[in-house]
């Protein structure tokens, strides 16, 4: 949608294809408890400014806010919740020997990370993994305690496997400048200060940026086809059938430059990724006004009677949403898999457990489950094909639309 609305308005001729029935992928909008929620992404990082300076370019600038500063809780694999160090970057310590880091990892750990302001300064490889960088200057407890749990909650994906370039932009030539990852993390962390909250979100919800792309897309003279399947393509057309088309129907050809933004599109026998289930409740708990999780706990692997990776009490997140809900609290639970048994019951059960206060069936006013594929990042771009989307520039509303909007840009020059 990004790349489709900067063509047009750079006055190429766009025609916009998608299989579903809706435009915006996982930024979308479900209604419960009669409230509309978003459906897949609540709020976007900052950094860069891109996803703001779009939103003001859509008019919607002044409905940019920002999230409760009191932040999140880390529920260890064993033992009580605690809030989450104050001084880091995904759960990177700017200072290991704090009090809320020594907390969760205790004393020889924190030494131990403690020991990467004394290593030799080190260059930083673009293929280098968050969690193999994290192991080598800081140690495991640091990386299984503090930053897998986070990344997982965060990014649905693991540390071990996600470049650092795709998730924390700039903290490489950060430890380049530096010579330590501690140091790195401080200079990351002064700069976000400056520039204000690591992430923002849109009063009202993330949804309302696809809704006024669209309402662009239409206004500026995009041709959207929903319902309608790609089934070849080429550097140089497409070929497409309606979604519900009467066998015997030709494919349709389409000529033009091409660009993709399908996360099923992988090499040949690779793992295509995995997916998430979203479970959102919307309860009548008095107790949960007091917000006993700030805006919500991510779960450390290896907690076996909690099955959620992640929670957001989206009511004590977002202000617009708690005035939206007049006294009631939305809760919604990140699953990496679809848990046997009933899944209303099991967020229920969870969400109590995270939250620390009792929640009964009777509390819950209304419940709503959604699943989404989340796409391996691709390594090499089939010849002669554009790529945009997640699968091209990693997770994140402000990767995409990063990577959309350079695409765009390159794309322009040959226009007309």
């Amino acid at each position: 949608m990004v790349v489709a609305r900067r063509l047009v308005l750079g006055g190429r001729d766009v025609l916009l294809i998608e299989e579903g029935d809706y435009l915006g992928g996982t930024v979308a909008r479900q209604r419960v408890g009669g409230i509309d929620l978003d459906a897949g992404a609540e709020s976007f990082a900052t950094r860069g400014g891109t996803v703001a300076q779009l939103a003001v370019s859509l008019g919607l600038g002044g409905d940019i806010v920002s999230p409760n500063p009191d932040g999140a809780w880390l529920q260890p694999a064993r033992g009580a919740a605690f809030r989450l160090p104050e001084n880091s970057l995904l759960g990177i310590p700017a200072f290991p020997l704090a009090r809320d880091v020594t907390a969760i990892i205790g004393y020889p750990a924190a030494f131990r990370a403690l020991a990467d302001a004394l290593m030799p300064a080190m260059i930083t490889k673009p293929d280098t993994t968050l969690g193999e960088l994290v192991r080598r200057r800081m140690g495991n407890e640091v990386l299984d305690k503090l930053v897998r749990p986070i990344v997982r909650g965060v990014h649905s994906a693991d540390a071990n496997v996600l470049k650092i370039d795709s998730v924390a932009p700039g903290l490489r030539s950060a430890l380049d400048r530096n010579g330590s990852l501690s140091s790195a993390v401080r200079e990351l962390r002064q700069t976000s200060a400056r520039a204000g909250s690591a992430v923002a979100g849109i009063s009202g919800g993330v949804v309302r940026i696809a809704d006024a792309l669209r309402a662009d897309l239409e206004r500026f003279g995009v041709e959207i086809r929903l319902g309608t399947r790609v089934t070849g393509f080429a550097d140089d057309h497409v070929l497409v059938e309606a979604a519900a088309r009467d066998e015997g129907i030709a494919d349709e050809r389409i000529d033009g430059e091409v660009v993709i933004a399908a996360p099923g599109l992988t090499e040949p026998g690779a793992d295509r990724g995995h997916r998430v289930v979203l479970a959102t409740l919307v309860v009548d708990q008095p107790l949960l006004d007091a917000a006993p999780r700030g805006t919500g706990v991510l779960v450390a692997e290896g907690r076996t009677d909690i099955r959620a990776r992640a929670l957001t009490h989206s009511t004590a997140k977002w202000a617009w949403l708690a005035e939206r809900a007049a006294g009631k609290h939305v809760v919604r639970l990140s699953y990496d898999a679809e848990p046997d048994g009933d899944l209303a019951t099991i967020a229920r059960e969870d969400a109590a457990a995270l939250l620390g206060v009792p929640l009964e069936e009777s509390q819950v006013v209304d419940f709503a489950r959604v699943a989404w594929y989340r796409p391996n990042r691709l390594t090499h771009t089939p010849d002669g094909i554009r790529l945009a989307g997640e699968s091209i520039a990693g997770t994140g509303l402000a990767s995409v639309v990063a990577q959309a909007e350079a695409l765009a840009a390159r794309l322009l020059p040959d226009a007309g």
